[in-house]
């Protein structure tokens, strides 16, 4: 895993990785997985594992009660943390404690990722540095619940070793992506058995969940598989344009209810030009890649459900984007500007300087087709919507005001929103 643009030491954040072992279970159907979620499995068998942790924890006195246990993704063929890296500015400012763990046997072991990346080493902790990792032992992604389910109780029991004397008081799970899919599998099968976990926050899930048997992310993007309905605690689900069409959430849609909420981000993509360090062609793809604020929206996400853990209150309910089928795919309405109609909104959205969308028409790559597309107004189209640039400069103060008192951004993101939106030409 490649280390964190956030500057941990000033942010008075220690970094530390450990080696976690045990004896880990897999499960096997106890009965139909159906579309419902409501899924019963049983023990199958037992393999030994050691794995590896990172833990990013503040001091005792800033140090809010929340523990974070991101699971690793491995989509690249290697461990990355796409959640901490998107709301670390919130995760730090706010004192939550974070554990990365390496769950899957690619991200220990190595492996052909879905959509590998250049530049990132495809051959896991142990290829990418034997001497360091060469200990670790990974039997198989269908060990990986368990593994996950043993870190969290290891972190919620701590009273000092790996979170260096802090007292957790909620223990949350977070995943991105595939490992969004792997967390639907958790809350589905996993979660009623052992209880672990106060909350989840998926991100970038897809409309299935990974297999019992796991490791297959192909298997698992069809499929319309729910949140189960009697799920006893929060779960927030962040999705994204490139999520509800590309990779069919959609065809999972659910209401609503007092454990279940959903943002559903419109202009999102399902990675964009914050998650390559601000470089619209970051990525080598040939059109200008999504740059959507979309981390203030994550940072906003994960407050929120750190607040509903706490009071019981869940967030109110926020629109869905406007989303129709032709046959069985799914299609986002569009505004006269090209813009998606309803859903979570900041300024990029109503005070809009580009056509911003999680699809990359006319790509036929894989990776770039998931980073989605940013195509700016000419300056025309500028000049008619915004007379003069304090009109446009106003406009966008009053639309993160909006957000902010919807609660999909935060205020101390406001100067950091306005500052973005003042770089454009007008």
């Amino acid at each position: 895993m490649s280390a964190t643009a956030v500057d941990l030491k000033q942010a008075a954040y220690t970094e530390a990785e450990y080696f976690a072992s045990g004896t880990a279970q897999s499960f096997k159907a106890a009965g139909p997985q159906g579309t419902d979620g409501r899924w019963s499995v049983a023990p199958d068998t037992k393999a030994a594992y050691r794995t590896r942790i990172i833990v990013r924890r503040p001091t005792a006195a800033h140090f809010n009660g929340t523990v974070l246990v991101e699971w690793l993704n491995v989509s690249a063929g290697s461990d990355t943390a796409p959640d901490f890296s998107s709301a670390a500015s919130e995760i730090t400012r706010s004192g939550f404690a974070w554990v990365g763990l390496s769950a899957q046997q690619i991200g220990v072991s190595g492996g052909a990722g879905v959509v590998p990346v250049a530049g990132i080493p495809a051959g896991g902790l142990r290829g990418s540095d034997p001497a360091r990792y060469g200990s670790l032992r990974h039997p198989g992604d269908r060990y990986a619940l368990d593994i996950f389910s043993q870190i969290g109780r290891a972190v919620r029991s701590s009273s000092g070793g790996a979170l260096g004397g802090l007292k957790p008081a909620r223990v949350v799970a977070l995943g991105e992506s595939q490992s969004a899919f792997e967390l639907t599998t958790y809350i589905d099968a996993i979660q009623p058995r052992t209880h672990i976990f106060d909350g989840f926050f998926v991100h970038s899930r897809g409309g299935g969940a990974i297999p019992l048997e796991g490791g297959n992310i192909g298997k698992g993007i069809n499929g319309g598989i729910r949140i189960r309905d009697d799920i006893d605690v929060p779960v927030f689900l962040l999705e994204t344009e490139t999520d509800e069409v590309a990779l069919r959430y959609f065809d999972a849609h659910q209401p609503d209810s007092d454990h279940l909420r959903l943002w559903d981000i419109a202009g999102a993509a399902h990675a964009d030009t914050f998650t390559v360090g601000g470089s619209p062609y970051g990525i080598g793809c040939k059109s200008l890649i999504n740059s959507a604020p979309t981390h203030f929206v994550i940072a906003a996400a994960l407050a929120q459900l750190d607040k509903w853990i706490r009071s019981g209150t869940p967030p109110p309910s926020a629109p869905r984007m406007e989303i129709s089928l032709a046959g069985d795919k799914a299609v986002i309405q569009r505004d006269a500007l090209g813009n998606a109609i309803g859903g979570v909104r900041t300024a990029a959205n109503d005070v809009p300087v580009a056509a911003l969308s999680g699809a990359a028409p006319g790509s036929s790559d894989l990776l770039c087709s998931l980073f989605g597309s940013t195509k700016p107004f000419d300056a025309s189209t500028l000049a008619r919507l915004y007379p003069s640039r304090a009109s446009y400069l106003g406009r966008v103060d009053k639309a993160t005001d909006k957000a902010i008192a919807s609660g999909y951004v935060l205020p101390a993101d406001r100067a950091a929103i306005i500052a973005e939106a003042a770089k454009a030409k007008i």
